[in-house]
């Protein structure tokens, strides 16, 4: 008989080449005592888990900056490329001219473990070259160390200063040594006997376990924290101000929303500007600048108010941040109320500033020459056409003289008085004093309350009061009925009801007339005043400014434009 093979029995496993069992087996071995060993419990010990985000890069950071302050400390570990494309000073002093900058030294692995890796590498490449660990896993790349120096005294203004890195990893590495125990990476002590069995236990491991052990020890001697607090007075709000300056500035270069306040605009003034200081300090404006505009951008119409009450804080802030809306804004109300805080101004702004102002300036005086000319020359025609005097029609020649008086007030600085002086005794019949020496004669003083001519000029804002009152839309705010009935009442012949009604009704046609003619000098081109102009009214909003913002600034203008 011929057996036949039961199929009805358990099937047998297909088993292959030796060699493919073998692997297969291992390939098993070494996952499960892979995962025995990673997934072990570290009772008692402490965990480390390195950083690699803002603040602190711990993989690759190669700049360090610690920020100290009223007992508090700040640690940055940060990229050299990032600090000197937003930073003129970084750029500077990480150069080769400036640096101080040295490689910390790594603990080195003895020959013996150089060796077994090699060999260990070599079996899982066939053995055809031998891998180097400083190759596969780079030292660490921290090389510049920054730390602020407050100065000698309060006056001395606090600045980063580089120190040498291999001094400070040298100093470091010596406090180790003297140490009895060295702290494992897992919280328990060690010693070299230990390490010894471990890598002896360990040697099926990779290169790259190795050299990702050789980092991590690395890294861990490397690693600051963020922020540490010294026992001692609490932080002061000068402290407080500066470490808050510094976190933003470093935020801000990794393309972080700055902290600032949100909700009162005098406390987010205060602190975008300590802010803009310190990126002048560190050559950072051009980075920092568009993060404050677009911050205080978002008060809208609080921001515009704020300008108006403090032009030339906020011109010089919009200057700082380079924001031509800010600016804008801020150089509008400066013009219009010159020369109010030119002293100011001449001191603490560059030249280019000043020269736009002054050009700002003569403009606005050119265009209020123009329209000054034409009001002088309002006057009134009679039934026949003819301009009004007062040989043709005395009554309508009173009204424009009335008005022409009130703009020449109105338009002109104060007469300048001098104060009565005391008399002498040295005048002889003429009038004349004579000089001790008894040869020329000095001329006699003048009489008391005499007045002095003057060359000044008006004010800006005195000029432009005048010319919104003229270009307001009721027009009742000058030469009223009262004005109107006392001026008539000085010619007691001409007063009378219908006198009166005519003379009113003229000095309302040359009002008239004086609001078409300084109707360019109404316009604005401030942002406060949009919606004044969008709801088609001449008059300021109640409590704005009274002066003129009919200047237009365009982007050639802008103090930045050629950088």
């Amino acid at each position: 008989m011929v057996s036949q093979p039961d199929y009805n029995d358990a099937p047998l496993a297909l088993r292959g080449p030796s060699s493919v069992v073998s692997a297969r087996s291992a390939s098993r071995h070494h996952a499960s005592t892979r995962s025995r060993r990673y997934n072990r419990s570290y009772a008692g010990g402490t965990s480390y888990v390195p950083q690699n985000e803002f603040p602190i890069f711990n993989h690759s950071g190669d700049v360090e900056i610690i920020i100290s302050a009223g007992g508090k400390i700040n640690r940055y570990l940060l990229h050299r490329h990032t600090l000197t494309r937003c930073s003129g000073f970084f750029e500077a002093s990480t150069s080769l001219e400036w640096s101080k900058a040295g490689a910390p030294a790594l603990p080195e692995p003895s020959s013996r473990e150089l060796s077994r890796i090699g060999e260990e590498t070599g079996s899982h490449h066939g053995g055809g070259e031998v891998a180097r660990p400083a190759a596969a896993s780079p030292g660490p790349r921290r090389r510049w160390r920054y730390e602020l120096d407050p100065g000698v005294d309060g006056n001395d203004i606090p600045m980063l200063v580089q120190k040498d890195a291999n001094m400070e990893d040298n100093t470091s590495m010596k406090d180790q040594k003297l140490q009895p125990k060295s702290t494992s990476l897992f919280g328990g002590g060690t010693s070299p006997t230990s390490a010894t069995v471990s890598r002896r236990k360990g040697s099926h491991a990779s290169t790259h376990s190795t050299s990702s052990f050789f980092r991590s020890v690395a890294n861990l001697s490397f690693t600051p924290s963020k922020t540490e607090t010294v026992d001692g007075p609490p932080l002061s709000q000068a402290a407080a101000d500066l470490l808050r300056d510094y976190d933003n500035l470093f935020r801000i270069f990794y393309n972080y929303p700055p902290i600032l306040d949100g909700i009162s605009i005098p406390d987010a003034y205060v602190q975008c500007k300590s802010l803009l200081s310190l990126a002048d300090q560190y050559d950072a404006l051009a980075v920092v600048g568009p993060r404050v505009d677009h911050h205080l951008l978002q008060f809208q119409g609080r921001l515009w108010k704020q300008i108006a009450k403090y032009p030339v804080s906020y011109l010089r802030l919009g200057y700082l941040s380079r924001s031509k809306v800010i600016f804008q804004e801020a150089l509008i109300h400066v013009v219009g109320q010159w020369p109010a805080g030119e002293r100011s101004i001449r001191t603490s702004f560059p030249k280019v500033v000043l020269e736009i102002i002054e050009d700002k300036v003569e403009e606005l005086e050119e265009i209020v020459s123009r329209v000054e000319g034409r009001l002088f020359r309002l006057s009134l025609t009679n039934s026949r056409g003819e301009r009004v005097g007062p040989h043709t029609s005395y009554l309508d020649w009173l009204a424009v003289s009335l008005f022409r008086q009130w703009l020449a007030d109105n338009t002109s600085p104060p007469p300048t008085v001098r104060p009565p002086s005391a008399p002498s005794r040295n005048y002889n019949s003429s009038g004349s004093r004579h000089s001790r020496d008894g040869g020329s004669r000095l001329p006699p003083p003048l009489a008391p309350n005499t007045v002095v001519p003057t060359t000044t000029f008006p004010s800006l804002a005195a000029v432009g009061r005048t010319y919104r009152t003229l270009g307001s839309a009721s027009g009742s705010s000058y030469l009223g009925h009262d004005e109107c009935k006392r001026f008539l009442k000085l010619t007691p012949e001409l007063y009378s009801r219908d006198n009166l009604r005519r003379f009113e009704k003229r000095i309302e046609e040359l009002k008239r007339a004086a609001r078409d003619i300084v109707r360019p000098l109404m316009g604005t081109g401030l942002e406060l005043e949009l919606d004044r102009v969008a709801n088609g009214t001449n008059d300021p909003p109640p409590g704005t400014m009274n002066y003129l913002t009919c200047i237009q600034v365009q982007e050639r203008d802008l103090p930045w434009d050629g950088d």
